[in-house]
């Protein structure tokens, strides 16, 4: 396993000593909660661990019920105690980009109906300033071009997102990605309100005041950032 990887592991495990038995945990999407998903199994098997989980996408559905996680819709919950989750980037107040696994809409969803949102991430997410990663924005495939054209209007190099064999790709809510170029963003908040107010824009990868903790392996060790 390379630098990253072990990384990942251990950001990824460590989240879990913050599941109790009889919680509802929201499991994020992406490589470095995949070792969060395998570490809850393992306490569900070895302990005993009580607990029901909410899932951001088939991925991870199919991951946790392979491994005898029970999923639950978020519309049969009545709140998330916690939900675990990676990130692209996060700056020193938390602030967030994610959505490069796809699953912005229900990552944000998810978060959005969580009494605690943990992050976990190898210690290449973290910068001073948001945007080196394309960011992410959902968009109807209805009118996709001229939605692009608004964006580009602006600067932000709008781009496709495609899968290997050039098709769009698709989300599991049916919707396309377009990934933003845009190597600096200077005022998230002014940002997110205005991708937001375009006509055929879902929902935008900017995760702004979500992040309760962050945490990062740096190294042998993981650190934890609070805002």
């Amino acid at each position: 396993m390379d630098i990253k990887a072990s990384e990942k592991r251990r950001a990824g495990e460590a989240a879990c000593a913050f599941i109790r038995d009889g919680m509802t945990v929201g499991l994020g999407t992406g490589s470095t909660v995949h070792f969060t998903i395998l570490k809850i199994a393992e306490r569900i098997k070895n302990e005993g661990l009580k607990i029901r989980a909410v899932s951001t996408s088939k991925r991870t559905t199919e991951l946790a019920e392979a491994h005898g996680i029970p999923i639950r819709s978020i519309d049969d919950v009545p709140e998330i105690d916690v939900t675990i989750d990676g990130c692209d980037e996060f700056d020193p107040s938390l602030r967030g980009i994610k959505g490069g696994g796809g699953a912005l809409l229900f990552e944000k969803i998810v978060a959005r109906a969580s009494r605690v949102n943990i992050w976990v991430a190898d210690h290449s997410k973290r910068v001073e300033q948001l945007g080196a990663f394309p960011l992410p924005v959902e968009v109807l495939p209805f009118g996709h071009t001229h939605v692009m054209k608004t964006m580009a209007s602006e600067g932000l190099k709008p781009a496709l997102r495609k899968t290997p064999d050039g098709s769009p790709y698709i989300t599991d809510s049916g919707h396309y990605i377009v990934d933003l170029h845009i190597g600096k963003i200077a005022r998230p908040e002014e940002l997110a309100a205005w991708l937001n107010g375009i006509p055929g824009v879902i929902e935008n990868g900017l995760f702004l005041g979500i992040a309760d903790k962050v945490l990062v392996a740096e190294g042998d060790n993981v650190v934890t950032y609070e805002r």
